[in-house]
């Protein structure tokens, strides 16, 4: 079975967790955060400390052990009543972040809509990066040279992820935008693309 899917996208810090959870409160539809998922790691495993290493350069964790936690998490939701996969949409946070991590979830995904929330100005990205990490006790938003080399990773690792999909998917948004107006333009485009 795959899971009817709708893929939350865009760079650090353009509002794909708030979105996610704006829309996640919304009966019938289920928010996932792969970042909320490597952040309960704890850092005395294997995969806490590889994710540990990774975050901290500001890169992305290799593939195959990010789509195994992702879908055993995923798994784990339907199993205890969070996510209902026969009725329920899914909202992807963070994951799938490269063409491969694409290709290997294909056979689980029905993806229906891409939400590109974009901004054209990463020093906007970096500002809300910073604020969010004193917030939320963050280190992987803490020093800028890391939260630099995230927008790059962003740049060449995952934006490709937008032609892997295709125009007909996608839906830009201009993360520039009040968080607000932001939920608003979101739920008009699930509305018009998915009713």
């Amino acid at each position: 079975m795959k899971y009817r899917t709708i893929l939350l996208f865009g760079a650090p810090g353009s509002g794909k967790g708030t979105q996610g959870r704006v829309l996640g409160a919304v009966p019938g539809f289920y928010h996932f955060a792969s970042g909320d998922v490597f952040r309960r790691l704890t850092p005395g495993t294997e995969l806490g400390r590889l994710f540990l290493d990774y975050s901290s350069r500001g890169e992305l964790v290799p593939d195959e052990p990010t789509i195994q936690l992702c879908c055993e998490a995923i798994e784990a939701a339907a199993r205890d009543g969070r996510f209902d996969a026969v009725n329920d949409t899914l909202l992807l946070d963070g994951i799938p972040r490269n063409a491969n991590q694409a290709r290997i979830l294909s056979k689980s995904l029905d993806v229906r809509l891409v939400l590109y929330l974009s901004c054209a100005d990463m020093e906007k990205m970096v500002l809300r990066l910073q604020r969010r990490a004193l917030k939320e006790n963050r280190l992987d938003d803490a020093d800028p040279a890391v939260i630099r080399n995230r927008l790059e990773v962003f740049e060449s690792k995952s934006k490709p992820l937008l032609d892997f999909y295709g125009p007909e998917l996608r839906c830009d948004i201009d993360a520039t935008q009040t968080p607000l107006q932001v939920a608003l333009a979101v739920l008009q485009a699930v509305e018009e693309r998915l009713t």
